[in-house]
């Protein structure tokens, strides 16, 4: 799990945006004019607790990345995991055009960078390093998810 807190003060910007990135393990390898791309790319947002993001098995729209609070996956009715800063969620829908296969509930307030399909495809053409970083993502949780079956 990609987990990093990040401290984040002030509104928002593209600098600041672009430093919040920076922060963040998904995109700290990145230069600082890639990090504005990434950054125009992508919309914040600010949420309660107790907002759903995503349902089990519904179509995937966007791909979610954690930049403050804390994130509830939850599958068949049971929670599975806990996110968190650094933390990203709801790529595997858009990689494979499946329904989701988790529903994800923020747990607390929760700060957000939210891309659309087009820009996370956009994404990861653009950059081989964000998309090496996702592919890990998908093996680490496959792997977790079916522990017994060779990999």
């Amino acid at each position: 799990m990609l987990v990093a807190r990040i401290g984040v003060e002030g509104g928002g910007g593209l600098d600041s945006k672009a430093e919040m990135l920076r922060r963040v393990p998904l995109f700290s390898r990145m230069n600082g004019r890639s990090l504005e791309d990434v950054g125009r790319l992508t919309d914040e947002v600010d949420l309660p607790a107790d907002r759903e993001l995503m349902h089990e098995g519904e179509p995937g729209r966007e791909f979610y990345l954690i930049l403050d609070g804390q994130v509830r996956i939850d599958r068949n009715g049971r929670q599975v995991n806990m996110l968190g800063p650094g933390d990203f969620f709801g790529e595997i829908a858009l990689v494979d055009g499946g329904p989701r296969s988790a529903t994800a509930t923020t747990a607390t307030q929760t700060r957000l960078l939210v891309l659309g399909r087009r820009e996370f495809y956009s994404l990861i053409d653009e950059y081989p390093a964000v998309r090496t970083s996702v592919l890990e993502a998908l093996a680490h949780r496959v792997r977790n998810l079916e522990p017994d079956t060779p990999h």
